[in-house]
């Protein structure tokens, strides 16, 4: 039960983290004003703030790649298994068709997902570091987004530390 706490207690700062990055370089971006978070209960979006005076909500994923990519990422320590997992992976494919594959996955699973709200926007944290946002935009047009999903607006944290920028994948 502790390491499930933990667990959920790591995922909760990760979409902290993510929103936080996110709202910064939108407010930057467009110069609307965004503001305080709060976590949300299942059933609704990951996290609710304020948009210009009126209440938004975001749902939040991170795109590691793969799960063996995760845990590296994450700091997680690696079993001999989980080593020859990567080692596999770096032999079949290079990591943006990983990733790509990994974001469109994303994608087609929250599109299927439904919330109490009215007002949703995805925001996905890229969490690997081979890409960032010059590789997002020069691949956007292999990205997927299903025609029907819950969303009022996709974004991309194009990195980890936010450090270049945000993409909008939708509309």
């Amino acid at each position: 039960m502790p390491q499930e706490k933990a667990s959920e207690s790591e995922k909760i700062e990760l979409e902290h983290q993510a929103a936080k990055l996110f709202m910064r370089w939108y407010e930057n971006d467009t110069g609307r004003h965004i503001r305080h978070i709060w976590h949300n209960k299942p059933r609704k979006p990951d996290i609710s703030c304020e948009l210009e005076g009126g209440h938004l909500n975001i749902e939040v994923a991170h795109l590691y790649g793969s799960e063996q990519e995760a845990m590296i990422i994450l700091g997680r320590v690696l079993s001999e298994l989980t080593h020859e997992a990567l080692h596999d992976l770096e032999q079949v494919s290079d990591p943006h068709s990983r990733l790509l594959n990994a974001l469109n996955k994303i994608l087609l699973n929250k599109s299927q997902k439904s919330y109490h709200s009215n007002r949703v926007w995805l925001v996905i944290r890229n969490a690997h570091p081979a890409w960032d946002k010059d590789e997002i935009q020069a691949l956007q047009h292999c990205i997927k987004v299903p025609p029907i999903h819950p969303f009022e607006e996709i974004w991309m944290v194009a990195d980890m530390t936010g450090k270049s920028g945000i993409v909008q994948l939708y509309p």
